[in-house]
């Protein structure tokens, strides 16, 4: 790390212990930091070996009228764009869903001799969105959102990890609290659910590693401002909320770049972006995912140099600073309601359209099965079907939400029917049901037809995914019935005999033509 190579002092700057010439390459991972400033700690590094080749990485170049890479570097030799990164299947694909909240909209100017939460009188102006948790804090607006994330996850995935990006300190722990409050039991049965994770919480910044850590379940929540915004690896990530104030693109390219990671083994493949604030407006910039232009402006003489701190600056003083003698209004007792809702999907060329979740879903499973009986047959081969279904979630399409539209007594397969191909679904007891009147299990022995009508019961009770687990074996009723081993060994004969056999069972369930 540099600060290992400089200090303050003269002698302190152990880099000039060794010749100007010493190394040959120099490869500079983040590089839009310091090296892309004139007067940096690096710049000086990088000054004394300027014979090496240098190499320049980053993922969001800095191109201001103050900093600049392009200046330094030249042009990039190279480049990979998000949208490319997503095509490949390297990075996580995303929808954004964006709240329009009324008094951000329309504004808000209190009623003349209003008092606010201390007493003291409300300056007669109208208020706007870039005001809210800066100069303004509506407590119920607080409310609003966290209302709007707990109804997310619980339509989800309580256990989703979240990260919700706030103004400023004070505001990420007003977050908190407002989640803790919305979660209800699973936060006050879990006091680690939901944590303020900021520079200036030692609590906070202890659960770092547990958040980020895919075998840790919590924190599930992390609220913060500056300091999870860049140089955290939250692959597990799946929900990003901006109740942000955001407008530089450095910035907005670091926090949506903390919910592309991909992990498999946790299932997430794709991310959603909950905007209060209309920070992804910078979504439509061809900046965001084009090459970089040159902006710098040497020599701008007593300009001031804006802010765009590195996780954790300033973090103690407030997150953003607020300027001298401002003081924040704090007014608890006025209505916040949502004007609009919109939920917008990436396209396939890289943009993200306005279309509802039901008609997304259906023109991608049509694209990727062109007919019915090209999916029945694809379900019918996958050894497993939990494949079809994760490939679906690579590109958004959660089973569940359509659940949520169709009826949550469907199966994954007459969700996928109804909705692609416009079959008439049906509940997965009445599939259960079909193959018990054909009295499917006469074939096998006592033992054998008790093990799979449990396994029927428990697909019209919870799906297929659950029947498909190796440890279905372990729940009940089968732990009465024997071990795992004693089970697929002594009744069936063996793994590739159960294997054969679930096979079979799953091929009766969605026997199309019987079913109808």
């Amino acid at each position: 790390m540099y600060q290992a190579l400089t200090g303050p002092a003269e002698d302190e700057k152990i880099f000039k212990n060794v010749s100007r010439d010493f190394f040959d390459l120099i490869v500079i991972d983040e590089c839009h930091r310091g090296s892309a400033a004139d007067d940096s700690a690096w710049r000086e590094i990088l000054d004394y070996f300027e014979s090496a080749y240098q190499l320049g990485l980053t993922a969001t170049p800095k191109e201001t009228k103050y900093v600049s890479n392009i200046t330094y570097f030249g042009d990039p030799i190279y480049t990979y764009s998000l949208k490319q990164g997503i095509q490949d299947g390297f990075l996580a694909p995303y929808k954004v869903v964006r709240y329009d909240l009324d008094k951000d909209i329309l504004g808000w100017t209190p009623p003349p001799g209003m008092k606010d939460d201390l007493g003291i009188e409300i300056e007669q102006r109208e208020y706007n969105q870039k005001d809210m948790d800066r100069i303004l804090v509506l407590n119920q607006r607080t409310k609003m959102v966290a209302k709007c994330v707990m109804e997310l996850l619980e339509a989800t995935d309580l256990y989703s990890k979240t990260i919700i990006f706030c103004d400023d300190i004070d505001h990420a722990e007003r977050m908190r609290v407002a989640i803790v409050n919305a979660a209800g039991r699973i936060a006050v049965d879990n006091p680690k659910y939901v944590m303020r994770i900021t520079g200036d919480s030692a609590e906070g910044k202890a659960e770092l590693d547990n958040f980020i850590d895919p075998e840790s379940k919590f924190p599930v929540i992390a609220t913060t401002s500056e300091l999870l915004s860049t140089g955290v690896d939250a692959k597990t990530c799946k929900l990003i909320v901006l109740d942000k104030n955001i407008s530089s693109m450095t910035s907005f390219k670091q926090i949506v770049g903390r919910g592309t990671r991909i992990h498999e083994e946790q299932n997430k493949f794709f991310f959603t972006i909950m905007d209060f604030k209309k920070a992804t407006e910078l979504f439509k910039d061809p900046d965001f995912d084009g090459e970089p232009v040159v902006i710098y402006e040497p020599g701008y003489g007593d300009d001031p140099v804006p802010p765009d701190p590195e996780p954790g600056d300033d973090e103690g003083k407030g997150g953003i600073d607020d300027p001298p003698g401002v003081y924040k209004v704090r007014v608890s007792g006025v209505e916040v309601k949502i004007l609009a809702k919109r939920v917008e999907y990436l396209s396939e060329n890289g943009q993200l359209v306005t279309e509802s979740y039901r008609d997304y879903s259906r023109k991608y499973i049509r694209e990727e099965f062109a007919s019915l009986d090209v999916f029945i047959k694809k379900w019918h081969e996958a050894k497993k079907k939990e494949a079809i279904i994760k490939e679906l979630e690579e590109y958004g399409i959660e089973l569940s939400k359509l659940a949520q539209e169709v009826g949550k007594d469907y199966g994954d397969f007459d969700l996928i029917c109804h909705i692609a191909y416009d079959q008439p679904p049906l509940t997965r007891k009445e599939r259960a049901n079909n193959v018990r009147k054909r009295n499917y299990f006469t074939k096998y022995g006592e033992q054998a037809r008790e093990v799979l009508e449990s396994l029927l019961v428990k697909y019209a009770d919870e799906g297929i995914t659950t029947i498909e687990s190796p440890k279905v074996l372990k729940l009940k009723p089968f732990d009465k019935m024997g071990t795992p081993v004693e089970i697929i060994n002594d009744v069936f004969g063996g793994k590739a005999n159960y294997e054969n056999a679930l096979n079979e069972l799953e091929q009766a369930l969605f026997n199309q033509e019987q079913a109808s």
